[in-house]
């Protein structure tokens, strides 16, 4: 009885609190029932591989088996070369995990042209690491006003420094960041004032070859869970010190307190003290939340504020993860996409305490079948809610496969935003014309036709990667911001208070979101009717704010803060 009593008790708290939202729906809100939207189904298309973009992930002639290769495939979006459009960097697995690399596929940087076509320019521009690759962060590290990458690998990371002329130089040897390990995603965010951004790096495993162990099931040899292994792995945190180089204070943080399987890492201020806090998805452990404290020093508080386990006390087996105010209360909340068997989750913060409302959404048995790892809320048709779009993939084969040339491939899927934190499933899957199979991984978004919407690019685990052109039919017109600090950096971690007509939507700032993945920072605001947005109030990362405005819909606008 106790357990069902718990249960209840906070379905009812959760549906109670969110019924009091006045931003998005005013009607009360029951725990939804999740159904099928079948009209304007197809929201985005395929952009074909004679556009230039034709990366394909590749794990090598012949799996092994080791755990790397399952968990690998990683993307970024940035405008490498300063003229004003997205361009694209895919993370290689590179095909070996042990001996000479010498001939494995590197890293590919795909320079946007315009008009949806590209152009490789991977060795013109010095970026093709051969490392076994999961993901890429990037950020203008040194504020020199071009942006930087950082790739995570198994084995040594690599730091790539952009010269501001269309070429990088591998800094890694210099920098302070060439830890060797099994990293996976990884975030930057100024966390100590002085607008250098420092770097969190999630770990998955103490791995090696090894060390790798034999798995299998009724369908043969198959990977290992991570909790097989028995070694979680801690994180690294790297102090900026504002000369080109970073300072490993993992310990003197307050990280190694607590170890896990990461995957998934966010930035955000979760409990709006003016500081902002790291959280960490985890495969199979708790999750972690790091309080920061001030100083760069963190305390583990997941289990005290309610994002550890989900409602039923259970860890659960965390993939990509974003902070993003769902239910426009104006504290920023936690979704998670997990493995086949568990819902993906939906973390309500209440100033900052969290708990599992995923039963509220309508998205919990939507996911029961599914293995999600990047994923992404985005208003994709401008109604002024968001949306939700998962990229899915097995991570263990199962009699009943979907494709018979890949047992790990499953249907990707979006979930059109209702309002009042409801989703309604698109069909056919993925809103496409119809529905992919491939084992999706790494999800960035962003405007890469630079038209007013979102698109999206998923990167398929030893397949293709699919960049989707959003065709979705809009209903509104929509605004998209530049929000950047008083020295012309993408200002990360700045919160938007968006006021049109008598909604008020809340947006972050932010790059690193989904899973191996680096996103647009650029905000894009759905409009539904509204003709412009009446104003926006920016919480700067520093603690001030300000106010600007009005902007038109259908415009691209530029939000500075003042010296």
């Amino acid at each position: 009885m106790g357990p069902r009593w718990h249960l209840s008790f906070l379905l009812m708290l959760a549906s109670s609190c969110l019924s009091c939202i006045g931003c998005t729906d005013s009607a009360s809100v029951t725990p939804a029932t999740p159904a099928t939207d079948s009209a304007a189904s197809v929201w985005f298309r395929p952009l074909p591989t004679d556009s230039g973009f034709d990366f394909v992930h590749s794990l090598g002639s012949k799996r092994r088996y080791w755990i790397p290769e399952t968990v690998s495939g990683g993307v970024a979006l940035l405008d490498y070369d300063g003229d004003g459009d997205l361009d694209i960097y895919c993370v290689q697995a590179g095909g070996t995990l042990a001996g000479d690399r010498s001939d494995a596929p590197g890293n590919r940087l795909f320079r946007n042209d315009g008009q949806l076509h590209f152009t490789d320019v991977t060795d013109q521009a010095g970026v093709g690491d051969q490392g076994f690759g999961m993901g890429a962060s990037c950020c203008d590290i040194d504020r020199d006003g071009d942006i930087d990458i950082f790739v995570s690998n198994v084995g040594q990371d690599v730091l790539y420094i952009n010269r501001g002329d269309g070429t990088f130089e591998d800094r890694t040897a210099t920098s302070g960041l060439g830890d060797a390990g099994f990293s996976a995603s990884a975030a930057f965010r100024d966390l100590d004032g002085d607008r250098f951004p420092e770097l969190f790096v999630s770990r998955y495993l103490l791995w090696s070859p090894d060390k790798e162990l034999t798995c299998g099931s009724g369908s043969g040899e198959d990977y290992c869970s991570p909790n097989n292994y028995q070694a979680p792995a801690p994180d690294l945190f790297y102090k900026n010190n504002a000369d080109g180089t970073f300072t490993n204070i993992s310990e003197s943080s307050g990280l190694r307190a607590a170890y896990g399987n990461g995957l998934g890492v966010v930035i955000a201020d979760f409990d709006d003290d003016g500081r902002q806090d790291v959280y960490v998805a985890n495969d199979g452990s708790p999750n972690q939340m790091w309080r920061n404290l001030g100083d760069l020093v963190f305390k583990e508080m997941a289990v005290t504020n309610g994002c550890a386990v989900n409602l039923n006390g259970s860890s659960e087996a965390g993939m990509g993860v974003q902070a993003s105010d769902l239910d426009e209360d104006g504290d920023l909340d936690l979704f998670m996409t997990h493995i086949r068997n568990e819902t993906n989750t939906w973390y309500r913060n209440d100033r900052g305490i969290f708990a599992d409302a995923t039963l509220l959404t309508g998205l919990a048995s939507s996911s029961r079948d599914m293995t999600g790892f990047g994923m992404g809320f985005q208003d994709f048709d401008h109604d002024g809610i968001l949306d939700l779009f998962v990229a899915n993939g097995r991570v263990l084969r199962v009699r009943d496969s979907l494709a018979g040339d890949d047992p790990y491939a499953e249907p990707d899927q979006l979930f059109r935003g209702l309002g009042g934190v409801r989703f309604s499933e698109v069909s056919p899957q993925g809103g496409l014309d119809s529905e992919l199979l491939y084992t999706g991984r790494g999800v960035a978004f962003g405007d890469l036709d630079d038209d007013g919407d979102q698109d999206i690019i998923v990167i398929n685990n030893n397949g293709p990667a699919i960049l989707m052109v959003n065709e979705a039919q809009k209903l509104g017109a929509s605004v998209t911001f530049t929000v950047t600090d008083k020295d012309g950096a993408i200002a990360l971690g700045a919160r938007l208070e968006v006021h049109c007509q008598q909604r008020v939507l809340h947006r972050l700032v932010a790059r690193g979101y989904s899973y191996c993945a680096s996103n647009d920072p650029r905000v894009h605001v759905g409009l539904a009717s509204a003709d412009q947005v009446d104003k926006v109030i920016v919480r700067w990362p520093d603690g001030t704010s300000s106010e600007h405005g009005p902007y038109q819909g259908g415009s691209f606008a530029s939000i500075q803060q003042s010296p």
